[in-house]
């Protein structure tokens, strides 16, 4: 087993104003197999540790523990019992103004840490995703109450997630809704200048078809195969009710992975749904260019939930649109008709006519396709670590005017309903 790292970053840079940030995550990828362990709150994790490095307003101190995920729940618990008597030290010698923990669980993780830490006048934050919220395990649920009780700030990608903690105690005043960020260039260093693959083209090259329709539509998916994606109930009810020339492709891999293969089986679909397994960044790119659609099919699962879905602006920024199921914090994600489409939950008939719309429309799509780009481009992590920054700056205290102007521009609390 690769033995458990601690990584420190310099902590002298920026003015004497700066927000002295204490960041701890214990998601990261191992360093020289960086795509190892992402899922996307890993990628939020390590993006946002970036964001908040570049950031000239914030003086930032990691600790992260870098594994593959397969070890993570064996490595976590040394980890922490690693780092306590550093940070406990570094808020007592007054060395940073807040500690922001990755996930609600990393918190979760220091709880019986948390009030010394708060006695030295440091403040304590954490991002809450969603399934780090609703694991439905008695004892667990108990930490989360607790954890929640003694945070200052919970940063929610959404709010559905945000609902979830105020519905497990959290008061609305300790909770900021602040979208997930994306890597704007994430794609630039795979830029050859091709243009994008006809979806025949795709089909035959990437997908292994023996033949393709010249007039293909190519929907695609990406991620983790798992029962809440909804990606099996797509192919069980939406694609024998599409079209013979439109096409499907599925990238990830998962535990749900082989129900989809036999939705797929039992469907005769062979020919039209495609599973490509977990892909390149290269190849991702190359499908994200050559779809007319991205598919978010998800339905509703006890215990479990979407908190955000930052895929689909990752692939929103290949100017490929969503339709999407209207569920939890998807619908922070989609702005109707602007980047794509939200539709009811588990509604084949509603998917259907969502995306038959844009068959043999391809004005119309392209039109879709532009104003998807342009809206993906608004959650840049520049932007988002901003607004990172002004919410943590209010928490510790050491908010300036500009600070909390933009705290009330960005931050405006609704009522759990």
């Amino acid at each position: 087993m690769t033995p458990v790292t601690v990584a420190r970053e310099a902590d002298d840079t920026g003015g004497a104003s700066a927000l002295r940030v204490l960041f701890v995550s214990h998601t990261f990828p191992p360093q020289d197999r960086t795509l190892e362990s992402i899922g996307g709150m890993q990628r939020v994790a390590v993006e946002l540790h970036h964001a908040l490095l570049d950031c000239p307003d914030v003086q930032l101190r990691s600790y992260v523990l870098r594994t593959p995920w397969r070890w993570i729940y064996l490595k976590t618990p040394a980890f922490i019992a690693r780092i306590c008597p550093s940070v406990l030290y570094l808020a007592r010698t007054g060395r940073f103004d807040v500690v922001l923990f990755s996930s609600v669980l990393a918190a979760g993780l220091m709880l019986p840490f948390l009030s010394r830490i708060r006695r030295h006048g440091v403040k304590v934050a954490a991002i809450a995703h969603g399934d780090d919220v609703l694991w439905p395990h008695r004892l667990y649920q108990s930490m989360i109450r607790r954890v929640l009780r003694r945070l200052d700030l919970v940063v929610s990608v959404s709010w559905a997630t945000g609902m979830a903690c105020g519905e497990r105690g959290l008061s609305r005043d300790r909770l900021r809704v602040i979208p997930n960020g994306i890597n704007v260039d994430r794609f630039a260093s795979l830029e050859d200048g091709r243009d994008r693959l006809s979806a025949e083209r795709f089909l035959v090259e990437y997908c292994g078809a023996d033949l393709a329709p010249e007039d293909a539509f190519l929907l695609c998916s990406v991620g983790r195969q798992v029962p809440r994606k909804g990606f099996a109930w797509f192919v069980e009810h939406v694609m024998p009710a599409l079209p013979e020339n439109i096409h499907y492709c599925l990238a990830g891999s998962g535990p749900e992975a082989e129900h989809i293969l036999a939705a797929v089986e039992n469907g005769r679909l062979n020919h039209r749904v495609h599973l490509l397994g977990s892909i390149s960044e290269r190849d991702l790119l190359t499908m994200y260019r050559s779809a007319d659609l991205f598919i978010m099919p998800n339905i509703r699962l006890p215990g479990t939930m979407e908190g955000f879905g930052v895929v689909m602006l990752e692939a929103g920024l290949c100017g490929l649109p969503t339709i999407a199921a209207h569920l939890e914090g998807i619908r922070d994600v989609i702005r109707e008709g602007t980047n794509g489409h939200l539709v009811k939950s588990g509604n084949a008939p509603a998917f259907v006519r969502a995306i038959t719309r844009y068959l043999h429309r391809p004005v119309r799509l392209e039109k879709l396709a532009r104003r998807t780009r342009r809206y993906s481009r608004e959650f840049a992590w520049p932007t988002i670590v901003r607004r990172y920054v002004s919410a943590l700056r209010s928490t510790s205290g050491t908010a300036t005017a500009q600070a909390t102007a933009e705290a009330t521009h960005y931050e405006k609390i609704r009522t759990f309903e």
